[in-house]
């Protein structure tokens, strides 16, 4: 006789972790939220105070292999806010607020433990942005995952006013990049960064040159900018930011070329700002050619701000009364 638990899926496993994440998941929910989670799909009123013309943005993505390095170090509380925080980055660039996020969660043994921490990963980053969780899938699949490995992806749904979708069209010659700074090497570039550094550096060892451990570094949470762009979106300033760039996989120049028009170019300044010692240390111990480089890595800036340069400087002065330290990092100039 055989049963599904001898064949690697232990139901019991699921329901003792939905029993854990049910009060921190229903803290993420505002009014708009109908139903509570376990229900086939979710329910979230479509009222949006303020918003004329609503536009829903979505967007889906995953942690690629940074989880690797959780699991190495197992420590599973960070890799759920850097999930969320990526998404919510993702639709910030458009303009959009986040609405509500949903989680997709799989492993070759499912540990309630593990999930867990996962799980109040998303939920931290959900609050600190303002979006409810509404819902969610753990997959337990012995055979397509080791024991120990999992793999994460999240939806996110937002909202904007059709006339503030941030879109490209604005983006003009001369138009100022105004960089923010990046906690590391946020969600991209970690399978580069685990093939030269793993066989040579121990990740619980205290490197000086990153003041931390390796882990550590390497685990650092992706940031959200929510905090600090939106409200600039929804102010008078809003007029001089022509677009915006969320600087993930392909770099600096492959994610802000998404927002350029035909017939423009960047002019980087690649000596404006100086790398974090993380991607100095990457570059060094595999001998990674400048290319790939700026390619691969975010290079220690997350976001870039396309700035009419009528009001580039009273943005640049914002932004550094929000404790932010934006970095004037080249302009668009004609093809």
């Amino acid at each position: 006789m055989a049963t599904y638990k001898d064949s690697g899926v232990d139901i019991d496993a699921g329901e003792e972790l939905i029993r854990r994440i049910k009060k921190p998941v229903r803290s993420t929910f505002n009014s708009n939220v109908l139903a509570d989670i376990g229900m086939f799909g979710s329910f979230y009123r479509a009222q949006f105070k303020g918003v004329r013309h609503p536009v829903l943005v979505s967007s889906v993505d995953g942690v690629g292999t940074k989880l690797k390095i959780a699991v190495m170090m197992n420590r599973h509380n960070t890799v759920g806010q850097d999930l969320v925080n990526h998404c919510v980055n993702d639709i910030l660039v458009c303009g959009a607020k986040p609405l509500y996020f949903l989680d997709y969660y799989a492993t070759g043994k499912l540990s309630p433990d593990t999930a867990e921490q996962v799980i109040l990963g998303f939920v931290k980053a959900c609050k600190e942005n303002g979006c409810a969780l509404v819902g969610g899938e753990t997959a337990e699949m012995p055979g397509m995952y080791g024991q120990e490995d999992y793999d994460i992806a999240g939806t996110i749904v937002g909202v904007v006013d059709e006339k503030k979708i941030l879109n490209g069209k604005k983006v003009r010659r001369g138009d100022v990049l105004i960089a923010l700074p990046s906690t590391g090497l946020h969600t991209n570039g970690f399978s580069l960064a685990r093939r030269v550094l793993l066989d040579k550096f121990e990740l619980d060892k205290h490197r000086d040159e990153l003041g931390t451990t390796l882990g550590d570094a390497l685990l650092a949470v992706h940031r959200s900018y929510f905090r600090t762009i939106y409200p600039l979106l929804q102010s008078a300033q809003s007029k001089y930011i022509h677009a915006l760039s969320h600087i993930t996989g392909g770099g600096i120049e492959g994610n802000t070329y998404r927002v350029v028009p035909r017939g423009l170019k960047l002019a980087v300044d690649w000596n404006a700002w100086k790398r974090p010692q993380l991607f100095q240390l990457i570059q060094d111990a595999g001998t990674v050619p400048e290319e790939d480089m700026r390619r691969t890595f975010n290079l220690g800036l997350g976001l870039i701000v396309l700035a009419d340069p009528r009001g580039a400087d009273k943005l640049f002065d914002i932004l550094k009364k929000k404790k932010e330290k934006p970095i004037i990092i080249g302009e668009v100039i004609k093809e």
